[in-house]
């Protein structure tokens, strides 16, 4: 059946909605507590959209009141088209202020060290926005991003995706390091030769840069062991097992009591960003804690800059 274009979109909502209150409820007592209307005007206005639609909606069998053929239609597109709207509203709110679930995904250390100020000053002066975070390494905090699983992340290293925008927030130095009891009982090469090399599982971030120092200085470890995370790496220095090469602002309290000993130093290798989507950068939960991001790491001297 066709329906005159006019009829159509000439419908206001509050019949619209009247219809679906009484098609989920299938009763017009509830239905009318629900949107506080009487039940004579419940009653008009089903008459009214029917009459523009041309079809009935509604048919009672005994005391019941049950949807149409053509009723159930009517419901699964207004169904839609609210749902729609809905989306449409949560949409236009997230970009005039900041509400609703923000989602930041970021290596362990930036959760412990810095994320942690960031979300307090975030929370303090955005109450009505929940955050989340997730703990995984750059390379997969990249991965929830790109899947909307995240709505920003916090990654050491480059970002190489041309449907993100990377925003820089500092620089660091990559460490070469063992503990003091090693460096103690070795010489450099013997520490480089005969121990294992502790580093980043393969293909992340982290490790394509610690294989451009290794090449820098000529040094190509024999053995490996692969970890997760920065802490984990560390850890597993921390215990006798081998060498790393490791971010500066992670090991420069075991640097300071000697615990560690720095073998050799890289500059300004690791760059910190800060990634979004493009399609998603203007919103305000983003642009918000975004900007207090830059703001919190500026004042704490980059995280090791």
């Amino acid at each position: 059946m066709e329906f005159e274009k006019e009829g159509v979109t000439g419908m206001d909502f509050r019949k619209l909605k009247t219809f679906q209150a009484v098609a989920e409820s299938l009763n017009l007592t509830k239905a009318a507590e629900q949107l506080g209307y009487s039940q004579p005007a419940i009653t008009l206005q089903l008459q009214a959209l029917e009459s523009e639609l041309g079809v009935s909606l509604f048919t009672r069998v005994g005391k019941k009141t049950y949807l149409t053929p053509s009723g159930r239609v009517v419901k699964s597109y207004i169904d839609q088209a609210f749902s729609i709207l809905d989306e449409m509203e949560h949409e236009l709110k997230k970009m005039q202020q900041p509400y609703g679930l923000l989602t930041i995904a970021a290596p362990e250390l930036y959760c412990n060290q810095f994320l942690s100020i960031g979300i307090h000053s975030f929370i303090a002066e955005n109450p009505q926005v929940k955050l989340q975070l997730f703990s995984c390494d750059s390379n997969e905090a990249m991965k929830k991003v790109a899947a909307n699983e995240a709505d920003l992340a916090i990654i050491a290293g480059p970002c190489l995706s041309p449907q993100m925008v990377s925003q820089p927030l500092g620089k660091e130095d990559f460490v070469l390091v063992t503990t003091k009891e090693l460096y103690a009982e070795h010489s450099l090469e013997e520490l480089l030769t005969k121990y294992p090399f502790i580093t980043y599982k393969s293909g992340s971030n982290l490790q394509l840069m610690v294989n451009e120092c290794l090449e820098d200085v000529g040094f190509a470890p024999s053995s490996f062991i692969e970890c997760i995370s920065d802490e984990t790496i560390k850890r597993t220095v921390l215990h006798h097992t081998g060498v790393a090469l490791l971010g500066s602002t992670l090991v420069e309290e075991e640097l300071n009591k000697g615990t560690l000993v720095e073998l050799h130093r890289f500059p300004e290798r690791i760059e910190t960003s800060m990634v979004v989507l493009k399609s998603r950068a203007e919103e305000n939960n983003i642009r918000t804690f975004s900007d207090i991001v830059r703001r919190i790491w500026a004042n704490m001297g980059g995280m090791g800059e």
